[in-house]
């Protein structure tokens, strides 16, 4: 219902507006540690009516931002339901639209398990997705998150530094199964010290009197909370383009090639509607390759290239291979590993936990991977993403001079480590 789609109005932009403050309100707690006497940190607290109506002013910048965009370049933007037929037409406001080539762009939205009492607790308003989650206007004292995917993890990192008692429960082994193993671990680790509980290889059962019955490694369980945060995954918004007729994944999800075109031609799908990566900047570059392609330019997209993050307390940032894919690959490859604990400003900022993971080729020492768990991480995987975009190897990174002291030499330090002439380690 906005210019920006799910990632400005309540995702991206949002949530990291407000883990910010999280982490502000984290070092104010701590301040004494790094010699700053004469605050009552019992005093201090979070105002989330103050924090909300921050958000909020960051969002409508950057929504202004975009509209300002669409009018300086001439777009006709429509605000409505648009229903589209395969004749080359769509139907929106009334009003009929002629297209040569189209992109669909729709999103996704939460998907719920038909489980017993759910629907129930959902309508009641205790249970929500991140929609509801971004409006609560009280910080809950205890939210039980379910899920342990990108979203679930941040979610519970921003309320557990607001102050909320935060369980997990999710069905996997760990959390962040998508996300490279040894990080993922070394998080679970993390946020464990930090107080949050996690239940893993739990299955929700069903609801009743506002408490989860769960199946807990094949015993019941009972969890109660004030607020339960529902990360249980997606489905693609599809409605409007049933004329359309296109080919699905076995997911649900729309399908594209690597050019982002589907199987009607002249169609092209982007974004959260293809199920792929539910990225904001993927879907920025599936939406580049989509409009070069219309023009003619031909393009296509390397997901392998396509870094993640998340942005937890440290925060973690992949691209490229793991471990466990170089050997199922059979890749001749090497791992090369630094501590932040051997980092200057890491120990600097008492932000030793974590590490830079390099993983290269062996024949050549290009670089196919990189795992970072670090204050900065989100910014730290640039580098790494441009190294591996021309194919560069770990000889061209330890030769790169990085200033000190940073948290990007770690970078550099798991390089030399990969040529077999470590320094500081």
């Amino acid at each position: 219902n906005r210019l920006g789609g799910v990632c400005l109005n309540w995702g991206c932009i949002p949530t990291k507006t407000m883990l910010v403050t999280a982490r502000h309100y984290r070092d104010i707690l701590r301040a004494e540690e790094f010699g700053i006497k004469g605050l009552d940190t019992a005093k201090v607290g979070i105002d989330l009516k103050l924090l909300l109506e921050r958000k909020d002013r960051v969002v409508n910048r950057l929504v202004s931002g975009i509209e300002m965009l669409i009018k300086k370049n001439k777009i006709d933007f429509y605000y409505g339901m648009g229903k589209v037929s395969n004749d080359g037409q769509l139907e929106v406001n009334g009003e009929t639209l002629a297209y040569d080539k189209l992109i669909i762009a729709t999103g996704a939205s939460s998907r719920y398990p038909d489980i017993p009492g759910l629907a129930e607790l959902i309508k009641s308003g205790r249970a929500m997705d991140s929609y509801g989650a971004l409006q609560l206007e009280e910080v809950p004292a205890e939210i039980i998150v379910l899920g342990a995917n990108v979203y679930a993890i941040e979610f519970a990192t921003l309320f557990n530094a607001l102050g909320s008692k935060v369980t997990i429960i999710h069905k996997a082994k760990q959390i962040l199964p998508f996300i490279e193993n040894e990080l993922a671990k070394t998080l679970e680790r993390q946020l464990k010290k930090e107080g949050i509980k996690i239940v893993s290889q739990a299955e929700l059962k069903e609801v009743k009197d506002g408490m989860l019955l769960v199946d807990h490694k094949g015993k019941d369980k009972t969890f109660t909370a004030d607020k339960y945060f529902l990360f249980l995954g997606t489905k693609a918004n599809l409605k409007g383009l049933e004329g359309l007729n296109l080919k699905l994944n076995p997911r649900g999800f729309i399908e594209t090639n690597d050019r982002m075109e589907t199987s009607l031609d002249g169609v092209y799908a982007i974004g959260d509607v293809i199920g792929k990566y539910p990225l904001a900047h993927v879907a920025s570059a599936e939406g580049i390759v989509a409009a070069e392609n219309i023009m003619g330019i031909p393009s296509r997209l390397n997901y392998r290239l396509a870094p993640s993050v998340v942005y937890s307390f440290p925060e973690l940032a992949s691209v490229g291979i793991t471990e466990e894919m170089a050997k199922e690959e059979g890749l001749d490859y090497k791992v090369s590993k630094f501590p932040l604990m051997a980092n200057g400003m890491a120990i600097a900022n008492d932000e030793t936990v974590g590490f830079v993971k390099i993983i290269s080729d062996n024949q050549y020492g290009e670089v196919v991977g990189v795992h970072i768990m670090s204050h900065h991480a989100s910014d730290m995987i640039s580098q790494a993403v441009a190294l591996m975009q021309i194919e560069g190897t770990v000889h061209d990174l330890a030769k790169a001079i990085h200033p000190h002291p940073t948290f990007a030499e770690a970078m550099v330090e798991a390089a030399y480590g990969a040529i077999d002439r470590p320094i500081h380690i």
